[in-house]
């Protein structure tokens, strides 16, 4: 699998122990991983490369079976799951190329933008580093309504 993926055995390893890959063991101890992992494997590196958590990418092949070839069906549902991944994530990255004119989330670089957008420093109640440009629950609510 690694020679085949290009990706290293010791990331197969960790991918398994995450439970985002599954394989089998021979006689003498060795990994053999099914052929239908290949997609798996490949669609984690992809997603790493874009920077998306491995914790994402568990959550969309959620119930992708690993213990026989998902059908395409399986695949079209982890597909619409990490879909609403990607918008999220890109919805965070343009309010982020958006706050990015006049202020960094309030963490906070500007005094004079900070007495307006952020009063008596009211966002340091969610707690510490920049606030503004989390995903925040009206997004999500929008989403649902979407869906």
């Amino acid at each position: 699998m690694s020679r085949r993926t290009g990706v290293a055995a010791s990331a197969l390893r960790y991918y398994e122990e995450l439970g985002l890959v599954g394989s089998v063991r021979t006689t003498g101890n060795q990994r053999r991983y099914p052929r239908h992992m290949l997609r798996r494997v490949s669609l984690i590196s992809v997603a790493k490369r874009l920077g998306m958590p491995l914790s994402d990418v568990k959550e969309a092949f959620g119930e992708v079976p690993m213990e026989s070839t998902p059908s395409h069906t399986d695949w079209q549902r982890a597909s619409r799951r990490w879909k609403k991944r990607l918008e999220e994530r890109r919805r965070a990255i343009e309010r982020l190329e958006h706050e990015l004119t006049g202020c960094i989330g309030c963490g906070c670089l500007s005094l004079k933008a900070c007495a307006l957008l952020n009063p008596d420093d009211a966002l340091a109640e969610g707690g510490p580093g920049p606030r503004r440009l989390e995903i925040v629950p009206e997004d999500l609510a929008e989403e649902d309504d979407g869906a």
